[in-house]
């Protein structure tokens, strides 16, 4: 493999549009939620095509493998290209879920709620997750 094969791990996160911003990329990685085959990498971790890397967004882990590697951030359309998605649906539904579960309706023109009434959200949302 030459050195056009390989490329840092944090890099090809922000080149593919995993993460917005490189740092963001590069504090996933010291933080352990990149894993790559099973194990935690440092942000400097190089890898190359077929490398198979579980990104840990709570409440989901995102699963892709890369199919090919780039120096530059990609747009949108051209992502389809350099990685593939191997994420089960259950986990977007995770995330769904979780979504679902901490939105709650408020009708237009009532303004913010008042901190009681916030305890009373929180009170129920507390007695709805037993």
């Amino acid at each position: 493999m030459d050195k056009a094969d390989v490329i840092r791990i944090d890099k090809w996160l922000w080149c593919t549009r995993l993460y917005k911003t490189r740092s963001q990329a590069t504090d996933a990685c010291r933080a352990g939620k990149v894993r790559v085959q099973d194990h935690p990498v440092k942000p400097s971790h190089e890898v190359r095509p077929g490398s198979v890397i579980a990104l840990s967004f709570p409440p989901m882990v995102r699963t892709v493998r890369v199919l090919l590697v780039t120096e530059k951030r990609l747009s949108a359309k051209l992502v389809p290209e350099y990685l593939e998605e191997l994420t089960p649906p259950e986990e977007f539904g995770k995330l769904k879920r979780a979504h679902d579960h901490d939105f709650e309706f408020r009708p237009r023109g009532l303004g913010r709620p008042t901190k009681r009434e916030r305890r009373e959200i929180e009170l129920l949302k507390k007695m709805l997750d037993r």
